[in-house]
């Protein structure tokens, strides 16, 4: 089981310095090492001081009440983490009396940076004069000379100020091995975690080619495409006069068509029918043939007595 220790991390510096933000990323690690972490923050405990205003009077009240808290829970084993911009340095002395195991962290950061980063407008309101009495504007805070660690909050990460503070615990023996390497371990994870899931395969990197800045072009002004030249339809050819046939045609066309040649008539055999001729014995007809004469004129009766008969 872990040696419950209690202690005093006293984290000093301007309003909007960061004290706050690396006082709670300290006491998560702390809990991850099942130590009892408890943090006093000036700016939330408005119901156990009431009468708490930004007079010096008022700030000398507020910091003996914080180290007076800060000495009763380090007496129980509790880590104790105070947030509170205690300008005075006379008064921070006075707390590290009274703490068994004192630890000042001193959180700096330029006043240009504060002001900058005021989300609260505390600043410009001071500036302007509407906040008397506001420190580090119209009165002075005066830094300590040497803290045990000091954390400039303009340049270095939240991770970076708090390992720093666990650090120098365990160089002030207030933390063992143990404990260390539990936090050594968590801020190795989180590293891994914040790196992309993927890394390239290629261990050297190419260098990037040199970036050109191009001047931005507005639509409006982007020069128009040319329009095509519409292209007139083209006219209406004429149709041609129409030319007169000539003497020659016109006979031609008043040209009667060519009868058809009708087929010839099959002549009929002189004599007697073929049909008669063909009922009858060859030898005999050939003998007949070859008594009467070739030609035989055949007898006609004359055109009056048919006439007459009709």
């Amino acid at each position: 089981m872990v040696q419950q220790n209690g202690f005093a991390i006293w984290l000093t510096g301007m309003s909007g310095s960061g004290k706050t933000t690396i006082a709670r990323y300290i006491a998560a690690r702390l809990r991850q090492m099942n130590r009892r972490v408890e943090i006093l923050d000036e700016n939330e405990l408005n119901i156990l001081f009431p009468e708490q205003s930004d007079s010096p009077e008022g700030r000398v009240a507020v910091v003996r009440r914080l180290s007076c808290l800060a000495e009763m829970l380090t007496r129980n084993q509790i880590a104790t983490l105070v947030a509170s911009i205690s300008p005075s340095k006379s008064l921070r002395e006075e707390a590290r009396r009274t703490v068994v195991r004192f630890v000042e962290v001193f959180v700096d950061c330029p006043t240009e940076v504060l002001i900058q980063r005021d989300t609260s407008g505390r600043y410009k309101k001071a500036l302007s004069g509407e906040i008397p009495n506001f420190v580090g504007v119209t009165e002075p805070y005066e830094p300590p000379n040497s803290p045990e660690v000091r954390i400039h909050s303009d340049e270095e990460t939240v991770e970076g100020g708090a390992h720093k503070v666990l650090k120098a615990l365990f160089d002030l023996g207030v933390l063992n091995a143990e404990e260390m390497e539990v936090i050594e371990a968590s801020r190795v994870q989180m590293e891994l975690l914040e790196k992309p899931k993927k890394e390239p395969l290629v261990s050297k990197k190419l260098p990037k080619p040199p970036k050109t800045e191009q001047q931005p072009v507005l639509i409006s002004k982007l020069p128009k495409p040319p329009r095509a030249a519409k292209e007139k339809p083209a006219a209406k050819e004429k149709p041609t006069a129409k030319e007169k046939p000539t003497a020659k045609e016109k006979l031609s066309a008043k040209e009667k068509p060519a009868v058809k040649a009708s087929p010839p008539k099959a002549s009929k055999p002189a004599g007697k029918p073929a049909g008669k001729a063909a009922h009858k014995p060859a030898g005999k007809l050939a003998g007949k043939l070859a008594g009467k004469p070739a030609n035989k004129p055949s007898k006609k009766k004359p055109a009056t007595t048919a006439r007459k008969k009709r």
